[in-house]
Parts: structure tokens; C-alpha cells; sequence
């Protein structure tokens, strides 16, 4: 049962008495505006609910885009450490290794 339908029999039930008086006409109105504040105060909270629902869907969705941009950053970071420490030992054994083996080389056919 809808307030619409409490004001419609009320109206309906006063009208029906032969004797309409100013209470029974200050009742339907007290009834009519009683049933628009609340419909008022309902539609309020149901737009502070979906206001409320869509900022906490979009903070979720930032923190996610933040958390996915993070790991890719992470990522590419350790992949490019790894690269540049690999190349720079595979240098630095290769450079060791070559003059190791040029001077053995040298001093057994030169000396």
C-alpha cells in the first residue's frame, strides 16, 4: 500500500460523509504533504546512495589503473636492471677474459 493510495482513501472516505469540514480538509492536506516530504526525503537519500555508489566505483577503478600502472613500472624496472647488470658483467668477463687469454698469448710466443 503506497501513500498514494492511504491519500486516495482518506479523500475518498471524507468525501463520502455527507459533512465536509475545515479539520477533515486540513486532515487531507496534513496527509498530502506528509506523503511529498517523505517521497521528497526517499528520492534525496536515494540520490546521496547512488552519488555515494559511483565515487566508491570510481576510487575503485583509480586504485586499480594505480595498482596495474605500478606492477608495470616494477616490472620494466627489474627487467631493465636485469638487462644493464647482465650486459655490464657479460662486458666486463668478456674484456677480463680476452686480455687474460692476449697476455697468456703474447708472453708464451713473444717471451
Amino acid at each position: 500500500v503506497g501513500a498514494c493510495d492511504i491519500v486516495g482513501a482518506a479523500i475518498v472516505a471524507i468525501c463520502a460523509t455527507a459533512a465536509v469540514d475545515v479539520g477533515d480538509v486540513a486532515a487531507v492536506v496534513t496527509l498530502v504533504v506528509g506523503a511529498v516530504a517523505v517521497a521528497v526525503v526517499v528520492a534525496a537519500v536515494v540520490v546521496v546512495a547512488v552519488v555515494v555508489v559511483v565515487a566508491v566505483a570510481v576510487v575503485v577503478v583509480i586504485v586499480v589503473i594505480v595498482v596495474v600502472v605500478v606492477i608495470v613500472v616494477v616490472i620494466v624496472v627489474v627487467v631493465v636492471v636485469f638487462v644493464v647488470v647482465f650486459v655490464v658483467v657479460f662486458v666486463v668477463v668478456f674484456v677480463v677474459v680476452f686480455v687474460v687469454v692476449f697476455v697468456v698469448v703474447f708472453v708464451v710466443v713473444f717471451v
